[in-house]
């Protein structure tokens, strides 16, 4: 069983195999004849230089080989592609249609050896798993006939998970609320996303194109791994190339929001960051120096002639337009900070200053010195908020390669941890302890 837990390893993003060219058939908005769905297929075979062959032929067998009526399988094929191609129509029973894609992924998978045989069908069976899938398929059970106006889809559904594959069959139910967009409540959706890992699927097999009922962005909630925030974004900015514009590579930080995350969580982050400082007594100079330490000497200011000012308005614009675009509704909050926190904050900061004294960031004329350095973040923690300052800190200490301990790790980690940071917050941080 764990030969199938493999899709992210094997370089996976995104859906795959028959659930991929699923999703490819029904993309094309209208019926298809057999000859445009063949194409497809050999253009799916043919992903990956002919790996995803594999996928694709694998899927085929697995249903050929399992006890599944005809009838369900032809049903719930016509439901994953939005009936947008069925083999009926074409003289053809489900089954045939199966083996003509089994026979296009063999084809292209000659084209890389020519002794290819197809492998022994070995089908996911994981009874507590397939209880899993099973639940939550009974739960929209009533909901996908409807909107199918197919009866006896969900239980088609639930007899490929039982009688033939539990991977396919949750692969199959996926596609089948994405073609049908029932609404999605938040906990289901968790739920869904959660059986991701056990089946090795990227988590955008299960989130891309459902219709999730998402909570209203609350930056309250600091359900995020990684940085996040201004710090965050400095990160995304942190090195001498970059393939896009500034703005080009701002507009794409602000898109991930993850997969967990309500859309527009992290130019709210952000945006309450921004704001904050903006609205401090902080000099321009201050700002410029934080962005250029935490950012690593980074993209972006350039544009505006080195003011780290104008930069941040314009950080502002554009959070202001992913809001707009996906979360109207939201009204910024710039909520107390933890002042409590300032006083270990900046003892832990002088702690490290000897150390980021002696070093800069950047080189020549434009470098900036690490005692600078921890003066502007000194006047961040003390003057706009703790967690960004100690956020912007730990940056720093990235840029100016600073070694720790491991027990001054341990303790910025259980600063970490008051503020409620993700588990993979500090993960180039960690790279700075010493090994001795």
């Amino acid at each position: 069983m764990d030969e199938h837990f493999t899709y992210v390893a094997l370089g996976y993003s995104d859906d795959f195999g028959l659930t991929g060219l699923a999703e490819r058939i029904h993309s094309c908005g209208c019926r298809i004849d057999r000859t445009s769905a063949l194409a497809l297929a050999a253009e799916s075979a043919d992903g990956s230089d002919g790996a995803e062959a594999v996928e694709l032929g694998e899927d085929a067998r697995r249903l050929l080989s399992s006890p599944v009526s005809d009838e369900i399988l032809r049903t719930v094929w016509v439901a994953s592609v939005g009936a947008c191609f069925d083999p009926a129509l074409h003289g053809m029973d489900a089954r045939a249609w199966l083996t003509e894609l089994s026979e296009v992924a063999a084809g292209r998978l000659r084209r890389n050896k020519r002794s290819y045989v197809p492998p022994e069908v070995r089908p996911v069976r994981d009874a507590g798993l397939g209880r899993l899938v099973v639940a939550e398929i009974r739960g929209l059970g009533a909901v996908l006939d409807r909107a199918q106006g197919v009866p006896g889809l969900a239980a088609g559904l639930e007899q490929i998970v039982v009688r033939a594959d539990v991977d396919l069959g949750y692969r199959l139910f996926l596609r089948v609320l994405k073609v049908s967009r029932p609404r999605i409540e938040k906990e289901r959706y968790d739920r869904l996303l959660a059986l991701a890992e056990p089946l090795g699927y990227p988590l955008a097999v299960v989130h891309d194109g459902l219709d999730v009922c998402w909570p209203p962005v609350d930056t309250r909630r600091r359900d995020m791994e990684r940085d996040f925030g201004l710090s965050g974004l400095a990160e995304r900015f942190a090195g001498s190339w970059h393939p896009h514009s500034a703005r080009e590579t701002l507009i794409d930080h602000l898109s991930w929001d993850g997969f967990e995350r309500t859309p527009g969580t992290e130019a709210a982050l952000l945006l309450e960051d921004v704001l904050r400082v903006l609205r401090s007594d902080l000099s321009t100079e201050t700002l410029t120096t934080v962005w250029l330490a935490a950012s690593e000497q980074g993209r972006g200011i350039h544009l505006f002639g080195g003011d780290g000012r104008r930069w941040l308005e314009e950080v502002v614009a554009v959070c202001e337009e992913r809001l707009r675009a996906v979360a109207p509704a939201y009204v910024p909050v710039l909520r107390p900070v933890d002042a409590e926190a300032a006083p270990g904050v900046l003892r832990w900061l002088r702690e490290r200053e000897e150390h980021m004294a002696g070093r800069v960031v950047g080189h020549g004329q434009e470098a900036l010195s690490g005692s600078v350095v921890t003066a502007a973040l000194e006047r961040v923690v003390a003057r706009v908020d703790p967690d960004l300052g100690f956020r912007l800190f730990l940056r720093a200490l990235v840029a100016l390669a600073v070694p720790l301990t491991r027990e001054q790790f341990a303790q910025y980690e259980a600063i970490g941890e008051r503020f409620r940071y993700g588990e993979s917050h500090f993960f180039r941080i960690e790279q700075l302890v010493r090994s001795d």
